[in-house]
């Protein structure tokens, strides 16, 4: 048995992780060019995008709210 498991300590799938790096890298990307060009909601995006992961357990609902967020930033992007 797990060391970890057996004090009650479980680690994400890999699903989980490669998606935190992944919006992780979109926020960042984001939060970056909304500072740049000073656009306050594509940095504000950024900074959600960067953060959401530690508030949200799920795998499926990391996912989720990373597509939607992924796309209320491509909208604002483009305007």
């Amino acid at each position: 048995m797990n060391p970890l498991s057996q004090l009650g300590i479980e680690l994400p799938s890999l699903s989980y992780l490669i998606g935190s790096v992944i919006f992780g890298l979109v926020g960042l990307l984001a939060w970056r060019h909304g500072r740049r060009t000073e656009r306050p909601v594509v940095r504000w995006s950024g900074l959600v995008l960067m953060l959401y992961p530690y508030a949200v357990s799920e795998t499926w609902m990391l996912w989720a709210l990373g597509a939607i967020l992924c796309a209320w930033l491509w909208i604002q992007w483009n305007d």
